[in-house]
Parts: C-alpha cells; structure tokens; sequence
C-alpha cells in the first residue's frame, strides 16, 4: 500500500468537496497526489482568473484594445486554453475569432484583409484560434497557397503587426508545443470518444505523416516573425494544466492593468 505524506494545508484540501468530488470520479484508482495536484492547479487558475477580470476591467474603461494569437501544432490545447481566459469575462468585452477557410471573394482579396475586420475595437480583447499565420505553417504545408504568396507573406507580416501596434494595439503571439507521441495520444483520444470525433478534420488526419514538413516551416516561420517588438511565447503543451496557467501568466505580465498581483502556483 501507498504511504502519502500530506501537509496540515495540504490535507484541508484534500477534504473540500471539490477534492472529494475528485477522488470519486477516480473510481477505485484513487491517487491523493494527483488529485491534490489538480486542486492546487484549480485553485490557482481562479486566482490567475481574477487577474483577467481586473484586466479586461482596464481595458474597458481606458479604452485600450488587446489582440492574442494562439498558433500551435493540432491538438496542441489552443483551444481549451482560449476556454480558461475567456471563462470569467464579461462576453460583451472580448471575441474569439476562428474563421473558415476563405470564401471565393475573400480569395481575390488582399490576404490580411478578412483579419484586418476582426482585430479590437476600442475596450475589446480578440482571441485568434488560428490567424494570419495559417498561411506561414498550415497553408504552404497542405498547398492551400501558391509559393508565391507564401513569400509574399513572410515580406508583409511584419510590417503589417508594426502598423497594429503603432497603432496603440496590444499584440500577444502565443505558440503551444507539444510533441510527436503527444499529438498522436491525443488524437487518437478523440477518434474513440463519439463527442469529440467532430474535431478530427482532414488536415489533422495528415498532420502525423507531415510532422517534420510542419516543423521546417514552423522554424522558417520563428526565423522571420520572432522579433523584440513583437515576439513569440512558445507554451510547452503536453501537460494542459501547466500550459493554460503559463499562457495566462503571459497574457498578464504584457498587459500593464491596473492593481495587478503577482501571483506564486505554491502561494
């Protein structure tokens, strides 16, 4: 049998009904050590949750406009991230943007355009799930765009966020990582339960024979976009629960609201 050493904190914990709640869904595998884990993670992302009310607070009344970008391999926990920011706030003060493939219309337009009619208004925060930078990874990887327009991209997307950002917009570039074996778990997760098989599309089903292709362009595209101005924070992944923490602590520190509180995971 296992012996667990608990703290006197530790084990007030462990006897909330959120802990109990916990434990009995664990069935008879029960492990105190993760769940005590998982509280303290929920705990501490409430607090982090906090912070974003008083963020988006900010930005409301000072009319100040905040753009987030969430980039990363399939599967990689974009979206369940974009979830735990958006949980708490005000629904009137922030969109979450992730648009279809293009029209035909769309297609003959200047590439940025249909991104350019999402970005904040004025006391807002946009969530890309997926941006512009479709067209630096997925796009030229799967050839839903000519080599041309690739470069023709890599030659204006960084011109394009210094016109966003002269022009007072807080731009935050988020990349989640995870690896190779943690992609194909994860998808093969979905496949197996009939409420998640929605989102398996095409392009995921090749993402694990064109692993390496995205990787070169990935790194092609760090190359050209990572920047002091306007640089990308790479999440590590394979763990969600330490990645949606580190992705909102991010968030917090670029943003310069009033009253903030830095926050410790062991406080």
């Amino acid at each position: 049998m296992t012996e667990y050493t608990f703290s006197d904190k530790e084990l007030r914990l462990l006897s909330t009904n959120r802990a109990i709640k916990v434990m009995m869904q664990q069935g008879e595998k029960i492990n105190p050590s993760r769940v005590l884990r998982y509280i303290k993670y929920e705990k501490f992302l409430e607090n982090l949750q906090v912070e974003l009310i008083k963020m988006q607070k900010w930005a409301i009344e000072e009319n100040q406009r905040l753009c987030i970008l969430f980039e990363g391999r399939d599967a990689a926990g974009k979206g369940g991230a974009i979830r735990r920011i958006t949980h708490h706030l005000n629904p009137r003060g922030y969109n979450v943007v992730a648009l279809p493939k293009p029209t035909d219309q769309e297609r003959g337009q200047w590439y940025f355009q249909r991104y350019i009619n999402k970005l904040p208004n004025p006391g807002e925060i946009v969530l890309f799930d997926r941006s512009w930078y479709n067209r630096a990874v997925v796009e030229p990887v799967n050839d839903f765009c000519t080599p041309e327009e690739y470069d023709r991209f890599l030659s204006e997307v960084n011109h394009f966020e210094t016109m966003i950002t002269n022009d007072k917009i807080i731009l935050i570039k988020l990349y989640f990582s995870i690896t190779k074996e943690e992609q194909k778990r994860r998808f093969d997760d979905i496949k197996s339960d009939p409420l998640k098989r929605w989102k398996m599309s095409p392009v995921d089903e090749k993402a694990q024979d064109l692993w390496d292709v995205y990787t070169d362009y990935k790194e092609r595209m760090f190359a050209h976009t990572h920047s002091e101005e306007n640089p990308w924070i790479i999440i590590k992944g394979n763990r969600k629960t330490a990645a949606r923490v580190k992705a909102i602590e991010h968030i917090l520190a670029r943003v310069p609201y009033r009253d903030k509180v830095e926050l410790s995971q062991e406080g």
